[in-house]
């Protein structure tokens, strides 16, 4: 995580100063600091801030102003006012004595008329900021999921208004803080626009750094808001410094070991043994649809029925209790009401089976929670992993295994896809049947009583039948356990994340402007990046990228190159290419002389290459063939256009054998295709898709989507720079 740099920065902090200041308040029962406690901890920690100091009366802040140097500011002092501007408890350029006493007396009085029961320690003297410099915010907060984070962002009185800001996890290091200042729409205006002076890149870096590890430090800390600071060529001045304290630090959840997860999961992934408690005869029952796909899907392991008024099940003997089925058993699988779940629970326990999936609804999500809180208990005392409960089960398709009471699904393949919601899973078992997308799990989690995303990821990334990891998720409950998970991940096949609740309102009770301006979407998509994830921006969005991850090649440069049959489309797949982040190659004289060899006079070479509609198949294979061939060129988009001349199905089979040829020869560039056309189109697409090029009808921006979720993927792998 952190550097070298910031080890070192971390020896010169005063952490006794800080925790001095901080137990004063909180043993006063405060939740704010005051504007000179603000003060003691930012120079404990090399924060720059203006000279000031405390006035209790006119006198006081004449005597101050003296010293310090006008012009100065004004700002009332008060535990109990956190926005003083809205107290008229500021004033500011006040240059003179006269102007500082009338500024104090006017503080004070409005002070008391907006909150007449507030404790008024005095007034802050303080040097005000040379003019010039650009208005940014730095600031840290502590995000349910992700702990604390540290933000930057255009700063001053438009922050709210212009929320351009973005997130990383603290402590962050010096390239992170990098990062940030240019991940903000304006990051422009910090290099220098219209003959302003850049800012000190270093100098703000280095602040965002130090934020972040004071927050990091204490875990007590809520909030730190430095808004404005004043950047510049010349270095930084965190003019205005708020920080609130929290109640009660957040409660520890429980943290397994990388071995503990991997061997719990292998042997919830891979068992040998499975036993169905609820087990039944009766069609209709969710324990006689479990055992039916367990046995008709071909489970090689053994299958115990469990159900105490019955010696029989679907042919195969049932026990009364758990505790009497014989030998090592790897999972429970629960069909039962779940008031009965406790009991049946402590007999897997007792058992010694490591995981137990609970398929019964009735818990947390209908206002149950002791419930839950007492099977997670249960659970925790014999070492016990729980899946779900309220959850349709899972698929393990590489070990034969269909542990779900919905349809079976047994299409092997590469891709590992996870959801929180029953709906969305049975969404993603259509989607694979109709696209005959290859799986190698599909997991419900329900309401990841235990395990979650960051569990099933570190098993995921370890599998050797999985290359790409699809998640719907809802929350995280351990955001910094998922993040170090994918982390792990993402250098070896790519994360994929849909995260339901974009629109969700972030921190309506937020003290300062870094806390109202964190919702939880904000950080959400900040930090998913900083892991390397790619997020999805709806459900469909996420299975095609699923599906067609493992099939694009990793691409080795950022040279993109489209060739097209239609005009049209060809601007359509350069507007794809710009908003996917994606690098339009600027083609060469000698590489556009030879693409012209190919194409009619009233073509077009450049990027896009347009070789007209009327072109046989000798055309497009040419211009494939020399996109191949060229090693400047990277990656390619075609634009297919459904013509007599060149029929969709001859136009697939001729670029997946070229395709296929090169990469025979060891040429392995990504190709994506749009085809626009009648129906015939759909059958091609399929084809395509089937030999190695990621191909749709009727669109131009999903293959470019794809080519830009492989590109993302492969910068946070990175595979490319």
């Amino acid at each position: 995580m952190a550097d070298e740099t910031n080890q070192s920065d971390q020896s010169i902090c005063d952490t006794a100063a800080v925790r001095a200041v901080l137990d004063a308040a909180r043993a006063e029962g405060r939740s704010a600091l005051t504007a000179p406690e603000g003060k003691l901890i930012t120079d404990a920690y090399g924060i720059p801030t203006p000279a000031e100091g405390l006035a209790e009366c006119a006198d006081d802040a004449v005597a101050l102003a003296d010293r310090i140097g006008f012009p100065v500011a004004l700002k009332i002092v008060s535990p109990d006012i956190l926005h003083k501007t809205d107290a008229g408890g500021v004033q500011v350029g006040l240059t003179s004595a006269a102007e500082v006493r009338g500024a104090f007396t006017a503080i004070v009085t409005n002070a008391r008329a907006y909150d007449p029961k507030a404790r008024i320690k005095g007034v802050q003297v303080q040097q005000m900021v040379p003019a010039g410099g650009q208005e940014v915010i730095v600031g840290a907060v502590t995000d349910p999921t992700f702990g604390k984070v540290v933000a930057f962002g255009l700063g001053g009185v438009l922050v709210e208004v212009l929320k351009d800001i973005t997130f990383r996890l603290a402590p962050a290091s010096r390239d992170d803080a990098l990062s940030m200042l240019d991940s903000i729409r304006a990051a422009e205006v910090l290099r220098g626009v219209r003959g302003g002076a850049a800012v000190d890149r270093e100098a703000l870096a280095d602040l965002v750094v130090r934020v972040s590890r004071l927050a990091a430090d204490f875990p007590e800390i809520a909030e730190v808001d430095l808004n404005p600071v004043f950047a510049s060529a010349s270095g930084v001045l965190a003019a205005d410094v708020r920080i609130l304290l929290s109640d009660a630090p957040p409660a520890e959840r429980r943290r397994y070991s990388r071995e503990e997860i991997l061997t719990a999961m292998r042997r919830l992934m891979q068992p040998r043994s499975v036993t169905v408690i609820g087990a039944s005869n009766e069609q209709g029952k969710i324990g006689n649809s479990v055992m039916r796909n367990l046995i008709d899907g071909g489970f090689p392991g053994e299958i115990h029925p469990v159900n105490p008024k019955s010696d029989d099940i679907l042919g195969r003997k049932a026990y009364k209790s758990v505790t009497d089925v014989p030998g090592e058993v790897d999972v429970a699988v629960f069909a039962i009401p779940a008031k009965f779940v406790p009991a049946a629970l402590e007999e897997v326990g007792r058992k010694g089976i490591p995981n137990a999936v609970l398929i019964p609804s009735g818990f947390a999500e209908t206002g149950e929670h002791e419930l839950q809180e007492r099977i997670v208990a249960i659970a925790e005392e014999h070492g016990v992993r729980l899946l779900g409960p309220n959850i349709y089960g899972y698929y393990s398709t590489w070990q034969d295994l269909c542990a779900t009471f919905c349809t079976p699904y047994d299409v092997k393949g590469p891709v590992a896809l996870t959801s929180q919601s029953g709906g969305i899973g049975m969404a993603i078992l259509g989607f694979a049947r109709t696209t005959r997308t290859g799986v190698s799990a599909i997991v419900g989690l329900g309401n990841k009583s235990d395990v979650d995303e960051d569990d099933l990821l570190t098993y995921f990334g370890e599998d050797p039948n999985t290359q790409c990891i699809a998640m719907h998720l809802e929350d995280l409950k351990d955001g910094r356990a998922f993040v170090e998970a994918a982390r792990a991940t993402v250098p070896k096949k790519p994360v994929v994340v849909l995260k339901a609740g974009r629109t969700a309102a972030g921190a309506k009770a937020a003290g300062s402007h870094t806390g109202a301006l964190a919702g939880d979407d904000a950080v959400y998509d900040d930090i998913l990046r900083q892991a390397g994830v790619i997020r999805a921006p709806g459900l469909n969005e996420m299975l095609e990228y699923a599906r067609a991850l493992p099939v694009l090649p990793t691409p080795q440069g950022d040279n993109v190159v489209i060739i097209t049959g239609a005009g049209g489309s060809g601007v359509l797949l350069s507007d794809a290419i710009v908003d996917n982040g994606l690098s339009l190659m600027e083609i060469p004289p000698d590489l556009d002389a030879a693409f012209r060899r190919f194409i009619p006079p009233f073509g077009a070479a450049g990027n896009p290459v347009d070789i007209t509609g009327g072109e046989p198949p000798a055309t497009y294979e040419a211009t494939i063939r020399l996109g191949l061939e060229d090693p400047r060129i990277h990656a390619l988009v075609l634009g297919y256009w459904h013509t007599i001349v060149t029929p969709p199905m001859v136009f697939a089979e001729l670029t997946a054998r070229v395709v296929e040829e090169f990469r025979a020869r060891g040429i392995h560039k990504p190709v994506v295709a749009s085809l626009a056309g009648d129906t015939e189109v759909e059958e091609a697409s399929q084809y395509l898709f089937e030999h190695g090029v990621v191909a749709y009808p009727y669109t131009t921006e999903k293959p470019v989507a794809v080519l830009g979720a492989k590109y993302r993927w492969a910068r946070s792998a990175g595979l490319l720079t």
